[in-house]
Order: structure tokens, then C-alpha cells, then sequence
């Protein structure tokens, strides 16, 4: 199970017991903010991409969406979001629970500079009904991300 392989990848950072599972759905931004009782802006939404025929994540604020011009400047090409029945085979999580955590090997993480206007965050954890607390520092890590990138406007 994605949230099994998650919460042993967090194991690695001792951030394992920073998980929290629901018995409703969090995958949407509104429903995850509603259930922990947080603002949208604190969700860290992960949305997955094909750029240069490789898939490649990108975690961003809950309340942001991507800036076309933005993602064209960072990475050469236009955003082509990963079709949502492609997701869980080319990630390794379905979509409503992808986050950077416990991901296929070869998929690169980025973290969007959206993230910054909050010290704690609240991605997913690997299903539809999960998320885990984090610090940005503990989500840099955890994530093992390559570079902070600039590609997102607000909602």
C-alpha cells in the first residue's frame, strides 16, 4: 500500500509518528484544511508532471495553481500535467494521496517557493485519506526534493 511505503520512507527521518489518518477523504485541498483545522494556504498539495518524458513532482501551496509562463521559464517546456490514470503507476501513489515521500525511483521532487508563506505544512501521505506535519526544514529533507522553483500564482 502508497501509505504503507510513505510512512516507511518518514520512519527514515523519524517523522513517522507525524502522520495523521482520517476515516473521510482529504484529498482535496478543502477537505484536507477542513479536517486538521487549518487555512487551504497550509495544505501542500503535490501535482505530477511529464517534462522531458520523465515524471517530476512539484509541491505547492494549497491555495496556488501553476503559472504557464512560470513552469515554461523553469523547465523549457509547456506544463503537461500526468493523466490521473497514469499517476499512481508513474509516481507510485494514486492521485488524491501523491506526495514526495516513498515515491518510484527516478521521480524528481521539486518544492514551490509558495510553501514559504507558512512554518508548517500538511502534505498528503500516500492515500486519499492521510496527511502528515511538517516543518518546511522536516518537508525539505523528507522529500529529498532537488531545487525550490518558482511556478505557481494564487488561486
Amino acid at each position: 500500500m502508497a501509505i504503507e511505503k510513505a510512512k516507511e520512507h518518514l520512519k527514515k527521518y523519524n517523522l513517522e509518528d507525524n502522520v495523521i489518518e482520517f476515516k473521510e477523504s482529504s484529498a482535496t485541498v478543502k477537505e484536507a484544511a477542513e479536517l486538521i483545522g487549518c487555512k487551504e494556504s497550509e495544505i501542500a498539495k503535490t501535482l505530477s508532471f511529464i517534462v522531458d518524458d520523465k515524471p517530476i513532482l512539484i509541491t505547492v501551496s494549497g491555495n496556488s495553481k501553476i503559472d504557464n509562463s512560470k513552469f515554461k521559464n523553469e523547465f523549457k517546456t509547456k506544463a503537461r500535467m500526468i493523466p490521473i490514470d497514469d499517476v499512481e503507476k508513474l509516481i507510485g501513489h494514486a492521485a488524491g494521496g501523491v506526495c514526495p515521500f516513498g515515491i518510484n525511483d527516478g521521480v524528481e521532487v521539486y518544492l514551490d517557493e509558495s510553501l514559504k508563506s507558512s512554518s508548517i505544512v500538511y502534505p498528503a501521505c500516500g492515500n486519499s485519506k492521510s496527511v502528515v506535519k511538517l516543518k518546511l526544514e522536516e518537508l525539505e529533507k523528507a522529500s529529498n526534493y532537488k531545487k525550490w522553483v518558482d511556478v505557481c500564482k494564487d488561486k
